[in-house]
């Protein structure tokens, strides 16, 4: 099964997951989150895949995140479309890793999640 890995390389939880992805023979494809950061269309998708609230996949703990005062910002009623398009904007902004596989996204590294999504 191939998915789709978006990290952030010196992120010691990506690397945690990585390591793990690895150690289970999981194929996946790496894309640097900052590099190559989700299209706000791509996190529309992933999003309504993932079952999970908007705002699981904002980088709470990111300084971007502070800067910018998103949580009020969400608080007031951002529609999803401008949370799609700030999300899109910078890729530190976005919950990390990410994975995306056939029919499901995981936001952030839960190993039981993942083992029970993937094995």
């Amino acid at each position: 099964m191939g998915v789709l890995f978006v990290q952030y390389p010196k992120c010691s939880t990506c690397k945690k997951a990585a390591k793990w992805l690895d150690e289970h023979g999981i194929d996946y494809t790496s894309r640097h989150i900052v590099e190559n950061p989700p299209t706000a269309e791509e996190l529309a998708l992933w999003h309504g895949a993932s079952g999970l609230p908007l705002r699981r996949f904002f980088n709470t703990s990111g300084m971007k995140y502070r800067e910018l005062n998103v949580k009020a910002q969400l608080d007031e009623g951002m529609s999803d479309e401008d949370a799609y398009r700030l999300l899109a904007s910078d890729g530190m902004l976005v919950k990390r890793p990410l994975l995306v596989g056939d029919g499901f996204v995981l936001c952030g590294f839960k190993e039981a999640a993942w083992e029970e999504t993937l094995l």
